[in-house]
């Protein structure tokens, strides 16, 4: 959670029943789990919320939380990940988010602010699908399996999805609470 984030008590996660910190942010991310579930035919197993990856780069450490790891068949199928704002800047350390966070590239990415959302392959980083009536379901998704492959990165290819997930959100952030801090 981020110093600035206006905190306005406690809520229950709808996927694991936790008690988390209530922010307009998390707001929107259980509204996101209810949809998936909802809406898209996920069941509540199929979500893995709060997925960290630990980013090691250049001795510097830091992690990034996937919001939504949904799988499919007992495979990470898809990764949802929320951020307030602009989608199209969220693209890039997503999609490396979705290659670094199974052991291998999962197939979808999705980017959402909570209101709009884009639908990416993660393997070309083409934008497939906007909206968020356009997320997979669960029976799109089971459909698609045949034809889906889960291919391991090479070790080179690890270490830059590192790099830039690392740079656009675990500096950023550092440098966003830096200088929120600094304001008070």
């Amino acid at each position: 959670m981020c110093a600035h984030e206006l905190i306005l008590g406690e809520t229950v996660d709808f996927i694991t029943g936790e008690t988390l910190v209530d922010t307009i942010d998390e707001r929107a991310r259980q509204k996101i789990a209810r949809f998936l579930v909802e809406k898209k035919g996920y069941a509540k197993d199929d979500l893995q919320p709060r997925r960290q990856i630990t980013l090691d780069v250049a001795g510097k450490r830091g992690t990034f939380t996937v919001n939504f790891v949904i799988k499919v068949a007992g495979k990470s199928f898809m990764v949802v990940i929320f951020g307030p704002g602009s989608l199209v800047t969220r693209e890039r350390p997503a999609l490396a988010a979705a290659r670094l966070v199974a052991g291998y590239e999962v197939p979808i990415t999705v980017v959402t602010n909570g209101q709009g959302a884009e639908v990416l392959d993660t393997r070309s980083g083409k934008v497939i699908a906007e909206g968020l009536e356009n997320i997979p379901s669960k029976a799109e998704a089971q459909q698609s399996l045949p034809t889906v492959k889960f291919e391991t990165l090479t070790e080179e290819r690890l270490e830059k999805e590192k790099r830039i997930l690392y740079a656009f959100e675990v500096l950023a952030q550092r440098e966003c609470d830096e200088f929120t801090c600094s304001l008070y």
